[in-house]
């Protein structure tokens, strides 16, 4: 950035939505559990009726083009909940017009997206967050803290399981879903919350070889794969994704084996402590299993938490937790994944020097 974006201390933080979907419902409703911090000033959508509904909702203005959004309401930031593949020209948009963007996962479907996403926040001087709400999650941010802490002394594997359902009928419900254009496959929307993890957790990796089928589902991009990972520190690791699973989501976990701990966090969507166990036991050990939740969605509960980071950053009293950086780092296991399984080969990161 040529100079610091600027803190926004002696008011609310004016925010707008473009893409009234379904995930929108978690960013609305993670912006009303802030009413002193963020006034929600205007919704936008290309579906008359998902604006509509969200726009008397909330009681705002609703917009069906992102430009007269931009043009007519007085706002400090826009949340993106739009298909993946919109995001890039979207957040330019924003970007260029001044605004701090958030946008949800992932921020594009292709690396030089995420590349000029991150340029065009730089050179206009405002922020860039990408949504990685699970990071937020209790189960996850014990996991974290163990690492960072080096409680598994050398790290020797990590494997994911994301064993999930999405039948037929729910692709069917928009024509861009599972398109390489605007989605991706179950790597790249459903389960990119999980790779970020890779990284996130097991720190820069060195290689990915990966294996890509749409086994049954009608739909351009994959609804199941398996991956095979190198860390730079030595460690191994796979990553085993199905949208397939009979009948209905089955895991989302996550496993650490180390030479002084092992780790588990299972359950639907990485809710649920199955395995705690360390060579050196510390006091707060006994109360792992407060940090075990119920969910009933994938998406956790993450999305608040996500967006009080947003007001602490906005506010100048925090730095982003996820910005368009850190999102990059997603974006180009997911990419080196899709490359990996297309040429039949093993893929080196980082893509380019």
């Amino acid at each position: 950035m040529n100079k610091a974006p600027t803190i926004i201390t002696d008011r609310k933080i004016r925010i707008a939505l473009v893409g009234c979907g379904r995930i929108a419902k978690n960013h609305l409703a993670s912006i009303a559990k802030y009413p002193d911090d963020f006034e929600l000033v205007a919704v936008c959508d290309i579906d008359n009726t998902a604006v509509d509904t969200a726009a008397t909702e909330y009681g705002v203005p609703g917009f069906t083009a992102l430009s007269e959004m931009l043009d007519k309401i007085n706002c400090d930031v826009v949340s993106i909940c739009t298909p993946s593949g919109v995001h890039p020209k979207q957040a330019i948009q924003i970007a260029n017009h001044g605004r701090h963007v958030i946008t949800e996962k992932p921020m594009a479907t292709h690396w030089q997206d995420g590349l000029d996403m991150v340029d065009a926040c730089e050179q206009n001087d405002v922020r860039l967050f990408v949504v990685k709400q699970n990071r937020r999650n209790a189960t996850l941010q014990l996991l974290k803290k163990a690492v960072e802490a080096k409680r598994f002394g050398k790290i020797y594997m990590i494997n994911l399981n994301v064993f999930w359902t999405r039948p037929q009928s729910y692709y069917d419900q928009a024509s861009w879903r599972g398109t390489w254009e605007f989605d991706g496959g179950a790597f790249m929307n459903q389960a990119s919350h999980y790779v970020d993890l890779l990284h996130w957790l097991g720190g820069p990796i060195e290689s990915i070889n990966a294996m890509t089928g749409t086994l049954a589902r009608n739909i351009e991009a994959e609804d199941t794969g398996v991956v095979n990972i190198r860390w730079r520190d030595g460690a191994l690791g796979s990553m085993a994704v199905t949208m397939l699973t009979y009948p209905k989501n089955l895991e989302g976990s996550i496993t650490i084996l180390g030479e002084k701990g092992t780790a588990r966090i299972g359950g639907v969507a990485v809710n649920e402590i199955q395995e705690w166990s360390f060579e050196e036991e510390l006091p707060e050990d006994k109360d792992i299993q407060a940090a075990n939740y119920e969910t009933t969605s994938v998406y956790g509960f993450g999305h608040p938490l996500y967006y009080k980071n947003v007001i602490d950053v906005l506010r100048g009293e925090a730095e982003p937790e996820t910005d368009g950086r850190e999102g990059l780092k997603s974006l180009e296991t997911l990419v080196a994944i899709y490359k990996s399984a297309r040429d039949k080969q093993t893929v080196a990161l980082p893509l380019e020097f």
